[in-house]
């Protein structure tokens, strides 16, 4: 049906959501998905149905940290911190060694070292969600419950609150 030949890091999401018995292919958006606005515009959907991957760096253990936000929310780093401990700014070097996907298409699983998961808990409440599948213009489709079956993370309250003038 489809021979067209993924790339290299996006296979590697498709054998992996295959051994995860997904449902759902990857889909490859012909422009890039980088921003949560873009691949919502891509695919048709909201932008809050977008989870987004935001990595951050743990000052005490140098681990990778990463927020799975619904597009439409901005992570509130201090809450975040709360949780997890101090955090710092993780730059592309950082989640490409740590993680294994370049910043645009980091995939909520398959990583190849351990990370420090959260799920926005605004997301539970979308019946359907897109997410980076390890390439900027990879995506795949996913409920939250197979999210949070996928990566097995914690449900936390992560978004800056709505209404505090920003």
């Amino acid at each position: 049906m489809h021979n067209m030949k993924l790339p290299e890091s996006a296979q590697r999401v498709a054998d992996l959501l295959a051994v995860l018995g997904h449902d759902k292919p990857i889909v490859m958006l012909p422009e890039t998905g980088k921003t949560s606005a873009e691949a919502a515009a891509g695919l048709g959907c909201d932008v809050a149905d977008i989870a987004k991957s935001i990595v951050f760096r743990r000052l005490e253990d140098d681990a990778a940290v990463m927020v799975i936000a619904s597009g439409a929310n901005r992570v509130d780093e201090s809450k975040v911190a709360a949780i997890v401990g101090p955090l710092g700014r993780a730059d592309a070097k950082f989640v490409k060694q740590r993680i294994g996907y370049s910043i645009g298409g980091v995939c909520p699983i398959g990583h190849v070292g351990q990370t420090v998961m959260l799920i926005d808990a605004d997301l539970l409440k979308l019946p359907s969600l897109w997410a980076a599948a390890g390439h900027p213009h990879a995506v795949f489709n996913l409920t939250p419950a197979q999210l949070l079956a996928m990566t097995g993370a914690p449900v936390a309250d992560v978004a800056v609150d709505s209404g505090s003038g920003q």
